[in-house]
């Protein structure tokens, strides 16, 4: 199909003079406002530092971080925080540290419980997190990446978990990144997917350097993988149906994947994002089998026709259209990409158009997330950055290791850097990785956790004044799986409807709270809350209450009404 795309040039100045135009327009209303997010690691009693396992033999895997996590582990209604640790290579010469489970005690405190718990490494590199509840008990259970084997760990409901890898039959082999629970066969029980990055091993000694200076080596220098897909068979165990399901065909390069429902019709899609190849769109068949929508989407390059560096994913309807948009995290100097959702599995680059490429030129993106930080109505995006190279400063002065993170407001469909927190971030540079968003004091606003590599972890607490109303919706699936993967929300208020989906997978190396934050604004009231469940089945509810937490159960004609403020 013939696509006419803006000329890139053209669109970087409409896009120039709409962010000069807002920021003018809002500079002297934000300029004296506080950061609205604040950092309360400390303050909450998170303490954990990530081993990055740095060495003068420089392995790849060194650079990459790890995720994170917050998931309500023991079901008390309060978000906990997961942090994945990294761990050893055969030249580290530190001891290696364990992954990290901190239990939210709902007073803004956290107790860690990780040696309790028993979330522990295999000795393998650690890297990713995804959460789900494979088995329907209502209780969340861990699925941890590895460059090594994988692991799963079955919640017991009782603060602790089980290592049931070998049972399950998802151990898998070689470097495993980002990894996205969702059912994708639509039987009631949550499959996997797992994105697999470089055919690399710590024998692969090969000597890089940049300008004379010994560095590590490009992702070009090694081979990519193909990913997995594991079919839950509903009784503890996994089948393997990469090649079945026709997503073994495409040798990649992944780092961040997210499942979501990309043409509303009740089968979750997957998206992945690459390192230095063409990013990958699959279309859910409804038969067992996945067709590739790459390039039909214009979703696997950038405006020009390059691939780039995809790290971190997300999605989210930023123009309010109903549909779900892509954005992709990519290396310094070549800007984030935002596909818009034009409907029939096309999209259009807006990076440009939208505000974000700029400001993110000579940063490094990592994990990423839409959020409405400010509960007025529309998503907005917070972007996690940090260099590869510890010794950047050497090779380019005008790059840094540490770099600050973004968020950027939307302003109708246009994204201005968020000038306070902008204030903020640069005196707080991080080398970030892994990032996860949910709400942790179920006040309303939306939270942050940051995983950093090589330092303590970033707990970003939302400190937006409040004045805006908001609902936190917690679907609970029946028929379909437990978490309600896949399924769809539109509240409508009297200031029109807005759309969110719970989705598997997201940002980068990390898991997020599966429940869905609406900022209403200044609406009173939500006039119809409407939820389309995955397979097809519809559930309408009048007349909702809002601010607060709320509990929607498939099939149910009411409301669980929880904690109001």
């Amino acid at each position: 199909m013939l696509r006419i795309r803006c000329n890139p040039i053209l669109a970087m100045g409409l896009g120039l003079l709409s962010i000069l135009f807002l920021t003018l327009s809002s500079s002297l209303r934000s300029s004296d406002l506080p950061s609205p997010f604040f950092d309360g690691t400390h303050e909450a009693g998170i303490r954990f530092h990530h081993q990055r396992g740095a060495s003068e033999a420089k392995h790849l895997v060194e650079t990459m971080g790890s995720g994170c996590a917050l998931f309500d582990y023991d079901q008390d209604g309060w978000l906990d925080v997961l942090l994945i640790n990294g761990g050893l290579t055969p030249d580290s010469p530190i001891k290696k540290g364990e992954h990290g489970l901190f239990r939210n005690l709902g007073s803004g405190k956290f107790e860690d419980v990780s040696a309790k718990a028993g979330i522990t490494s295999n000795g393998a590199y650690g890297m990713g997190v995804a959460i789900g509840d494979y088995n329907n008990d209502g209780y969340p259970d861990v699925f941890v990446t590895n460059f090594g084997p994988n692991l799963l760990f079955r919640n017991n409901r009782d603060g602790t978990f089980t290592d049931i890898t070998r049972e399950a039959g998802i151990a898998g082999s070689g470097w495993s990144t980002s990894a996205a629970f969702f059912d994708f066969d639509n039987d009631g029980s949550l499959d996997l997917f797992v994105a697999r990055y470089l055919d690399y091993s710590y024998q692969a000694k090969l000597h890089c350097a940049e300008k004379g200076i010994h560095s590590y080596c490009h992702p070009r220098h090694f081979s990519g993988l193909t990913n997995k897909l594991y079919r839950n068979l509903g009784d503890g165990r996994f089948l393997d149906v990469s090649e079945v399901s026709g997503l073994a065909k495409t040798v990649g390069k992944g780092l961040g994947v997210v499942a979501a429902d990309f043409d509303g019709d009740g089968w979750t899609d997957l998206y992945v994002a690459n390192d230095g190849v063409r990013n990958l769109l699959y279309k859910n068949n409804g038969d067992g089998t996945f067709k590739d929508m790459t390039f039909v989407s214009g979703t696997g390059y950038n405006s020009e026709g390059e691939a780039e560096a995809g790290m971190g994913v997300d999605v989210g309807d930023y123009n309010g259209d109903g549909l779900m948009d892509l954005v992709v995290t990519n290396y310094d100097l070549e800007t984030n990409a935002l596909y818009r959702n034009e409907g029939r599995w096309l999209f259009s680059d807006e990076r440009w158009q939208a505000g974000i490429a700029q400001p993110g030129l000579e940063l490094l993106g990592f994990g990423v997330g839409f959020l409405d930080f400010d509960n007025d109505g529309d998503q907005d995006l917070l972007v996690v950055n940090g260099h590869v190279l510890d010794n950047i400063e050497l090779i380019r002065d005008n790059l840094r290791y540490a770099e600050p993170m973004q968020l950027f407001e939307n302003r109708g469909g246009r994204f201005l850097e968020h000038l306070p927190f902008s204030q903020y971030a640069v005196k707080s540079p991080r080398v970030g990785r892994g990032a996860s968003f949910g709400d942790i004091d179920n006040d309303g606003d939306v939270d942050v956790l940051v995983s950093n590599s090589g330092e303590e972890p970033t707990l970003l607490v939302n400190q937006t004044d409040g004045k805006k109303n908001w609902i936190l919706i917690k679907l609970v699936g029946k028929r379909t799986n437990r978490d309600a993967v896949g399924a769809m929300v539109s509240v409508t208020t009297d200031q029109g409807t807005r759309s969110a989906q719970v989705i598997g997978g997201r940002s980068y190396l990390s898991a997020s709270d599966l429940r869905l934050p609406f900022g209403l604004g200044d609406s009173k009231a939500i006039r119809q809350l409407k939820v389309n469940w995955p397979g097809g089945s519809v559930g309408m509810f009048e007349s909702v209450r809002i601010n607060q937490v709320i509990t929607i159960t498939e099939g149910a004609k009411r409301i669980d009404y929880g904690r109001k403020l």
